[in-house]
C-alpha cells in the first residue's frame, strides 16, 4: 500500500481527474463525429424529449408518434442511406456519401407548431414510451435550460449527446472508487479509470442521445454502493442511497432490474459477527437493510414495472410490434452461438444501427480478455467477495440479452434485440473486475500496480484514437476518396463549423496525451510502503 499521506492522496485525485477528463473528451469526440440519427433509435429519443419539452406528456406504448419536426429532421439527416463502412455494400440502396447535406442554416428548427404530432396523422410510431420517462424529463429540462428547445434539430441533438457525455463521465470516478474499496489500492483504482476507452462501442453509444447513459450511471452507482456494503459499510445511509440509485435506474429502463441480485448478494456476503467478531450487524439486521434498499427502489422506480404488469399484462409492453419479414431465419443448431457472437460484436463495435462492424478477431480477443479478467477477479483470493458481487450485474445482463433473444427466436425463428449496449449498465463492474485482475497479476503490490497504470492508459489512448479514426472512415469516406474529401463531408454534415471541429479535435488530442502523462507521473511518484 502507498503511504497514507495528503500529498499522495492529492496526486491520486489529480491523476483521476485527468483520466476522467480524457474519457469525457473522448466521448465528446464521438458526439461530434457520429452523423445525426446514426445510433440505435436516436431519432426516437430526440422525439420523445421534444414531446415532453412541449407538454406532450408520456402516451401509452404504441400511442406516441413522431412530430413533424422529427420527420423532417430524419429526411434532412439522410437516414437510412447506407454508410460507406457498412459491412456489406448494397448497390440498390441510397449511399450516404452521395447525399448533398442540407446547409446548416436551412435545417428545420423546433417550435410549438412542429414539436408535437398532428392529430389523426399516420406518423411513425415512437416506441420509447415503452420505457419510463426519467431520462426524457431530464433531457427536456436540459433543452430548456440551455435554450436549445427551439433550436435547429441538429443543435438540440448535439445538446442531448453532450448531456449523455456528462452522465457517462460521472461513472469514471465511481469505477475507481469501487476498485479502491475492493482492493485498498489507489493504483488499481486508476487502472479502472481509462477502461471505457478500450471499447469503441462505448464511445459511440455514450456520445449519442439515448437513455442508456442514465442506465450506465445508475448501474455505476449501484456497483459502487454494493462494493461498500460487501466490504462492511452497513450503515443505514448506504442502504438508503442504494435504494434511491437503484430506483432511479428502474425509472429509466428495465435493465437495472438485473442489479437486484447484486444488492441481495452484497448484503448476504457482507461481514458479520461470524466472519469477524464485532464486525457488523447480525444476518437478520443485514437482511433488514437490504430489504429497505429494495423497498425504497420499488417506491422510486420499481412501481412502474408492477403497474405495467397490472395494466398491460406485461412487464414491458411492446411499443412497436416487430416486423420479422425479410429477416434471416437461424437454424436451431446455430442459435446459441450466433446469439453469443452477435452480442459480443455489438458490445465491442457495431457502429450506426449495427451495420459497421469491428473486425471479428478484435471482438474475440476482447471477449477472451474480459472473461479471463472476470475469472481471475472472482477466483483468486484478495477481493473475491466483492468481485463476485459486482460481477453479477454484467453477467446477468449478458444472460438476459441472450435469453430474451432466444425466447424471441423460439416464436419467430429469428434473433433480435442482440444489442451490446444493453450490457453497458454493467460497464463499471467490468472496469472494476479488470482492475482487480491486474492488481492480482501484480501480486497485490502497489508499486507493481502503479507501473501498470501508464501501460493501461497508453493502451486505452491508442484504442480510443484508433476507434475514432476507424469510425471517421466508416462514416464519411467513400470508396477511393481522400481523407480531405471525407473531412469536407464531415464539416458539411456537422452542426458545428470547421473551426469548432478543429478545436474539438485539438482539445481531445491534448486530453488524451495528458492522461498518459498523468499516468506516467503517478507511476513515478508512487513509492512502496516498506
Amino acid at each position: 500500500m502507498t503511504r497514507d499521506t495528503p500529498p499522495c492522496e492529492r496526486a491520486y485525485r489529480r491523476t483521476l481527474a485527468v483520466l476522467t477528463l480524457a474519457v469525457a473528451l473522448w466521448a465528446v469526440a464521438w458526439a461530434a463525429l457520429t452523423p445525426g440519427f446514426r445510433s440505435p433509435d436516436e431519432q426516437n429519443h430526440l422525439n420523445s424529449v421534444i414531446r415532453v419539452a412541449y407538454g406532450g406528456g408520456w402516451p401509452a406504448p404504441g400511442d406516441a408518434y413522431f412530430a413533424p419536426v422529427t420527420d423532417q429532421a430524419v429526411t434532412e439527416a439522410a437516414y437510412p442511406a447506407d454508410l460507406p463502412g457498412r459491412w456489406r455494400y448494397r448497390a440498390d440502396e441510397a449511399q450516404f456519401v452521395d447525399v448533398v447535406p442540407v446547409p446548416a442554416a436551412e435545417r428545420v428548427r423546433i417550435d410549438a407548431g412542429n414539436a408535437l404530432p398532428v392529430e389523426g396523422s399516420d406518423a411513425t410510431v415512437d416506441q420509447m414510451t415503452q420505457h419510463p420517462p426519467a431520462y426524457y424529463v431530464l433531457g427536456a429540462g436540459v433543452l430548456h435550460a440551455t435554450g436549445t428547445a427551439d433550436a435547429r434539430w441538429d443543435v438540440a441533438l448535439l445538446t442531448l449527446r453532450l448531456l449523455d457525455v456528462v452522465l457517462f463521465a460521472a461513472t469514471v470516478p465511481l469505477a475507481a472508487a469501487t476498485v479502491r474499496r475492493l482492493t485498498g489500492s489507489r493504483s488499481a483504482a486508476l487502472v479502472a479509470a481509462p477502461f471505457p476507452m478500450l471499447i469503441p462501442q462505448v464511445g459511440h453509444i455514450m456520445g449519442a442521445a439515448n437513455n442508456d447513459a442514465l442506465v450506465v450511471l445508475t448501474g455505476a452507482g449501484v456497483t459502487y454502493l454494493a462494493a461498500r456494503v460487501v466490504t462492511g459499510d452497513l450503515r443505514w445511509r448506504v442502504a438508503v442511497a442504494l435504494g434511491l440509485v437503484l430506483g432511479a435506474g428502474l425509472l429509466t429502463k428495465v435493465m437495472l432490474a438485473f442489479a437486484i441480485p447484486t444488492v441481495v448478494l452484497a448484503y448476504l456476503l457482507a461481514p458479520g459477527p461470524r466472519a469477524r467478531p464485532r464486525a457488523g450487524p447480525t444476518a437478520v439486521a443485514r437482511s433488514a437493510r437490504g430489504l429497505v434498499a429494495l423497498s425504497l427502489a420499488f417506491v422510486v422506480g420499481g412501481w412502474w414495472w408492477a403497474r405495467n404488469w397490472i395494466v398491460d399484462g406485461a412487464v414491458q409492453p411492446v411499443g412497436l410490434p416487430r416486423d420479422y419479414s425479410g429477416m434471416t431465419r437461424v437454424p436451431a443448431d446455430e442459435v446459441f452461438s450466433d446469439a453469443v457472437g452477435r452480442t459480443a460484436q455489438a458490445f465491442f463495435g457495431n457502429l450506426g444501427w449495427l451495420e459497421v462492424r469491428l473486425p471479428g478477431d478484435l471482438v474475440a480477443l476482447g471477449s477472451v480478455l474480459l472473461i479471463g479478467a472476470t475469472l481471475v477477479a472472482v477466483a483468486v483470493p484478495g477481493a473475491r467477495r466483492g468481485s463476485l458481487t459486482v460481477a453479477l450485474l454484467p453477467v446477468g445482463l449478458v444472460g438476459g440479452v441472450i435469453a430474451n433473444a432466444m425466447r424471441s427466436w423460439s416464436e419467430s425463428g429469428v434473433l433480435v434485440a442482440l444489442q451490446g449496449r444493453y450490457v453497458f449498465g454493467g460497464l463499471t463492474a467490468l472496469a472494476a473486475l479488470v482492475a482487480v485482475a491486474v492488481w492480482q497479476g501484480c501480486r497485490r503490490r502497489e508499486r507493481r500496480t502503479a507501473v501498470a497504470v501508464p501501460v493501461v492508459a497508453g493502451l486505452a489512448v491508442v484504442a480510443a484514437a484508433s476507434g475514432l479514426v476507424w469510425a471517421f472512415g466508416a462514416m464519411y469516406r467513400g470508396p477511393g476518396e481522400s481523407a480531405a474529401r471525407a473531412w469536407d463531408r464531415w464539416v458539411a454534415w456537422s452542426p458545428l463549423g470547421e473551426p469548432a471541429l478543429v478545436v474539438v479535435l485539438v482539445v481531445v488530442a491534448v486530453g488524451l496525451v495528458a492522461s498518459v502523462v498523468a499516468a506516467v507521473r503517478w507511476s513515478l511518484l508512487t513509492r512502496p510502503a516498506e
